[in-house]
């Protein structure tokens, strides 16, 4: 009897017209509960299963993958392309009150090219606008043409405000002993939205190294 007794306290709330404290409605009232707990846990599988029926499955196929879209629009692009070549033109006649026009003024603005002595890493990053500036000034002393092959150059959005320029270039440069003459590199240029129009935030100057040797 005490046990029903504390049956009756635990679970009075669920059965309170049960009398637990006899045998008989003890039995009773323990199978209520047993097929009241069976009932709950059978529905709480039923969502699960619709889940995984064949007709859910069905729709989830048909659902088409969210299309990409295009952050910026051609005309913008058109635009950053002719910006593109705008600040090759002042580079190769060594305008650099136009270069520092176009430059992003943030110290994260970057400039990767070779450096003065291996000693530096002999191809570094240049942080800042004005150290960006002066580096371009400084490898543009004597002989330097940048030769991009326009065919080939190609500018992307990558956000609203972000765009990125790919352009294979031969480069003609004699800063740090280097013999002037044209190498081929490839040349990426990060483009971001500012107040005052699109600034280059990020000009990367990757050498493409000469194909192996062939064995003989």
């Amino acid at each position: 009897m005490e046990r029903g007794k504390k049956i009756t306290k635990l679970f009075g709330a669920l059965s309170p017209k049960i009398d637990f404290t006899t045998e008989a409605t003890f039995m009773t009232g323990k199978t209520i509960l047993l097929l009241t707990a069976a009932f709950v846990f059978v529905s709480a599988l039923t969502p699960g299963a619709a889940q995984n029926s064949p007709s859910a499955s069905a729709n989830t196929r048909g659902q088409t993958a969210p299309t990409y879209v295009e952050p910026l629009d051609a005309k913008t692009l058109n635009e950053l392309q002719a910006l593109y070549k705008r600040l090759i033109d002042a580079e190769d006649v060594k305008n650099l009150d136009t270069v520092r026009e176009m430059v992003w003024k943030s110290p994260s603005a970057l400039f990767v090219a070779k450096t003065a002595t291996a000693a530096e890493g002999n191809w570094a990053g240049f942080w800042g606008d004005q150290v960006v500036v002066q580096h371009i000034y400084d490898i543009s002393q004597g002989p330097f043409r940048i030769e991009p092959d326009y065919a080939r150059v190609k500018t992307v959005g990558l956000t609203h405000d972000v765009a990125e320029t790919y352009a294979p270039v031969q480069i003609t440069v004699a800063y740090a002993g280097q013999t002037p003459v044209p190498k081929p590199f490839l040349m990426i240029v990060d483009w971001i939205r500012t107040p005052s129009g699109w600034k280059m935030a990020t000009d990367i100057a990757l050498p493409i190294p000469p194909p192996p040797a062939q064995s003989k």
